[in-house]
């Protein structure tokens, strides 16, 4: 990574917080002048805990100029009690209205998403934002072909005895399959919902960590969701169908890469009043 990165020997404070937080490990702090200075600049990841971590903005990085930097007022955060409300009250609801999400809703859960955390830095994480009614019924179109594929087989005598062996709880979906599929032939969406708007997380392919890293960002494009008061599920079905046919819905979408996430919206016909209890929390202490 072509990087320049400085530190100011005025502002500097000798705080070593810089070399603490840097995952390159490419700041290093004398043992007698406390001075800090940097080496092997070039194996910088470009994550910017140093500019951000530095109390005295004595850390000039040519990624995070000053108009990238800015000051956190944590006054502004949520309490704990407000996010464990927040957590407690999401859920998943396919019950839309037909009134489309706002642009600027769209925008801000992208925004939550695309800053979540990605492995090493690499920020590969992309996404297709899709409101087009046609396309939407594409998505579940081709996503009602694969399960057809799929009953077929599982019904197909030659194939069960492989298919108990290898995927035994297989068959108890085939009932779900069955109804979707009839319910479809009448306009009833079992997918998407009727949801107006998908948001299809993706990364080049071959990236090391792309399924963990587009998890990352739906969650994090989830709870803005639910923060704007736009309902949201994830695409489960939908991805299911796309790991069965690797690269076929990418190609037809137009996407460079592989999908590993996916959330459908909608504005809400209601919003809960309540939120229930889970099971307890396993939890292993050591």
């Amino acid at each position: 990574m072509d990087t320049t990165i400085s530190i100011s020997k005025e502002r500097c404070i000798k705080c070593g917080k810089c070399m603490r937080v840097c995952p390159a490990e490419i700041f290093a702090q004398d043992e007698n002048s406390k001075g800090v200075k940097i080496s092997e600049a070039e194996n910088c990841i470009g994550c910017g805990h140093c500019v951000a971590a530095c109390p005295e903005n004595a850390v000039f990085h040519s990624l995070f100029p000053a108009g990238k930097v800015h000051p956190v007022d944590y006054s502004q955060l949520p309490t704990p009690e407000q996010m464990m409300l927040l957590c407690k009250s999401r859920r998943s609801n396919r019950a839309f209205t037909t009134k489309p999400v706002p642009d600027d809703c769209l925008n801000k859960i992208l925004e939550a998403a695309h800053r979540a955390p990605t492995g090493s830095n690499v920020q590969h994480v992309r996404f297709l934002v899709i409101t087009n009614p046609d396309k939407l019924h594409q998505i579940s179109d081709f996503t009602m072909d694969v399960f057809g594929g799929v009953m077929k087989k599982l019904k197909n005598p030659l194939l069960k005895p492989l298919i108990k062996l290898v995927m035994p709880d297989a068959f108890r979906y085939i009932p779900t399959f069955e109804r979707m599929l009839e319910e479809y032939k009448t306009d009833n969406d079992g997918i998407l919902r009727k949801a107006t708007a998908v948001i299809f997380i993706y990364t080049p392919a071959g990236t090391r960590m792309g399924v963990l890293d587009a998890n990352l960002a739906y969650q994090n494009g989830s709870l803005m969701a639910e923060c704007l008061g736009v309902s949201q599920f994830y695409t489960g079905f939908v991805l299911n169908a796309v790991n069965m046919k690797k690269g076929k819905l990418e190609k037809m979408l137009g996407i460079d890469g592989e999908i590993y996430a996916g959330m459908a919206l909608g504005m809400p016909a209601f919003r809960f009043p309540n939120y229930i209890d889970r099971k307890e929390i396993e939890a292993v202490w050591m």
